[in-house]
């Protein structure tokens, strides 16, 4: 069934986490952040990776989504934050002028779409020369390690096999990635995992809940509602009990620039 980004019910499922230290440090050392002065996030959701921007020094920062639903939740978890704007738009049509841009972010938005062609060819277009732009996702593999008590998305294809199908038709490979951003004229390409701690749990209930919820997890939303208690109980089975939780996601950067 998928999850509906427009539905109010999502509304604070992107919204609720902050960004990890891993993944601060690693943006850092990839784009020299403080010297930005206009960053846009394209698929901004509940806006944790816009905040994340301005937190490290980023001047000036637009979060982009295709959900009227995502900028309600981004205004609201930004509103004590100046110099960040929120419209509606996409990855092929950002609505954003041509070459006014220093970093463009496109974190968890990829596998959402059909065309990458498109979606670099927008990115090239509105990057000023030299501007940075950071892609991340998932590759099959990233998603596809085993399930441990850190990395709790490797059970969700254990158990349901049929998930792996879903996931492996929506996740692009490295190659796939890396010719299309030549394709659109990108230059200084280059390619980093990163463990990203997704987020710590003081015990194992609360992660338990997140999942009864589907809280930031859409491929929670192809299980039905049986197969969601099913996972809960295996989860409650393997996982330690009175113990906190750090999960953790494996992710694929990849850095280009527009020449």
């Amino acid at each position: 069934m998928g999850m509906d980004f427009h539905d109010q019910k999502n509304r604070s499922s992107y919204m609720t986490r902050k960004a990890n230290q891993n993944w601060l440090k690693m943006v850092q050392k990839l784009v020299p952040i403080t010297k930005i002065e206009r960053a846009i996030d394209i698929g901004c959701g509940g806006g944790i990776y816009t905040k994340a921007l301005l937190e490290m020094g980023v001047q000036s920062v637009i979060g982009i989504d295709f959900s009227e639903v995502m900028i309600e939740a981004a205004k609201e978890n930004l509103k004590n934050y100046h110099n960040v704007t929120f419209q509606k738009g996409t990855a092929y049509d950002s609505q954003i002028k041509a070459d006014s841009v220093d970093l463009l972010l496109e974190r968890a938005l990829i596998h959402h779409l059909d065309d990458l062609n498109a979606c670099f060819s927008e990115s090239y277009r509105i990057l000023q020369s030299k501007g940075y732009y950071l892609i991340q996702d998932r590759t099959i593999d990233d998603c596809l390690l085993p399930g441990s008590e850190e990395h709790i998305r490797g059970y969700f294809f254990e158990l349901f096999p049929h998930l792996i199908e879903k996931e492996s038709a929506r996740r692009y490979t490295s190659e796939q990635v890396v010719s299309a951003l030549k394709h659109a004229n990108f230059a200084e390409i280059s390619e980093v995992q990163l463990w990203e701690v997704r987020k710590e749990y003081k015990a194992k209930d609360e992660l338990l809940n997140d999942i009864r919820e589907r809280t930031g997890r859409s491929i929670l939303h192809d299980l039905t509602d049986a197969q969601l208690q099913e996972l809960v109980s295996h989860l409650d089975e393997v996982l330690p009990s009175g113990e906190a939780i750090v999960e953790k996601d494996r992710w694929t950067i990849w850095k280009a620039q527009k020449e």
